[in-house]
């Protein structure tokens, strides 16, 4: 059905702008707009972004190749030591970890027909959306990394993906489950707690458990970090609607990974940070001038840097007719 309507290009007004952020007749922008923007896309996307905030960071200033180095642990001094003679002792030393790098970014042109008017509102906008969209890839992109950790949990006791049925649902059972696995194998907590991220579906499967409830009735549970939406059995559980969603056996089956610690890391170079690119419609517009272009695009680089702090439960949902694959 085609929808008729008048778009008011007031509804895109803001107030928070630089005074110096006008329309000039040539559609310059200033440098001053640009940092601006900038800033609004980046403060949007961080907003948004729910993996990231976990990741080690690593900075890096040139290559194609992100490396990560990690200390390599010792082993108990169990043996007793030998009056006046000198152990044999242990190297220290570190591992490399590496990962390659891959760009990403999208655009969107805005004809002149729409800008002609609203000119800053109308960028303002394309620019916050962009900062969504821009920290979902990068979400996306981080979980993929994630989801090769080898550390796998079914519900049910199933031993795969393909063979969960619609019943076997996430437990506060199966989170114990997975946080005595992360504490005997060492790994160090975040702030006091492990994390998971976790499904809106499968969140609220779990927030209809019983022990969640009861937890919750007689402990302040005050969020601490981004997105948090309770806790249980010493792990903060962070709602996102990125956690994967795969295909089971006629079933949809969900990811929600717990981890400690620097258990994943994301690299930082310098120049491929998240960065907004706009070009007025005297810079790309054609012989016109008939559009400008908003857009972004960043590096990306992330991986598993301690398997055994990291842990994937899959499990069904009760709300699993509802969702996608994603």
């Amino acid at each position: 059905m085609k929808n008729n309507f008048a778009l008011d290009l007031q509804l895109f007004a803001f107030t928070d702008a630089p005074a110096s952020m006008t329309k000039t007749a040539t559609g310059e922008m200033s440098s001053t707009m640009k940092t601006f923007y900038n800033k609004s896309l980046l403060e949007n996307a961080r907003e948004e972004s729910v993996f990231d905030q976990f990741a080690m960071p690593t900075p890096m200033t040139h290559g194609k190749t992100a490396e990560w180095r990690r200390w390599k642990t010792f082993a108990p001094a169990t043996t007793p030591l030998e009056e006046g003679v000198i152990p044999n002792g242990h190297t220290f030393g570190m591992e490399a970890v590496t990962a390659g790098l891959s760009q990403h970014g999208d655009y969107t042109p805005i004809s002149d027909v729409l800008e002609m008017t609203a000119f800053d509102p109308v960028i303002y906008g394309a620019t916050e959306e962009m900062g969504a969209a821009g920290a979902e890839t990068s979400d996306i992109l981080i979980r993929n990394d994630l989801l090769t950790g080898t550390n796998q949990i079914y519900a049910g006791a199933k031993s795969s993906k393909s063979s969960l049925a619609a019943a076997d649902t996430i437990t506060p059972a199966l989170i114990n489950k997975a946080v005595t696995f992360l504490k005997k194998m060492r790994a160090p907590k975040i702030n006091g707690y492990y994390v998971a991220v976790i499904h809106p579906s499968v969140a609220e499967d779990l927030r209809n458990s019983e022990e969640w409830k009861e937890f919750h009735k007689y402990n302040d549970t005050s969020p601490i970090f981004k997105g948090e939406i309770g806790e249980l059995h010493g792990v903060k559980f962070i709602e996102s609607n990125f956690a994967k969603v795969d295909s089971g056996t006629n079933i949809k089956v969900y990811s929600t990974m717990i981890f400690g610690k620097d258990a994943f890391g994301k690299l930082g170079i310098t120049g491929g940070e998240m960065q907004m690119i706009i070009h007025g419609k005297n810079e790309i517009g054609g012989p016109l001038d008939q559009f400008s272009t908003v857009g972004y695009k960043f590096m990306h680089g992330a991986r598993v840097l301690y398997e055994e702090r990291l842990i994937n439960l899959w499990t069904a949902s009760s709300y699993g007719d509802e969702d996608d694959v994603n």
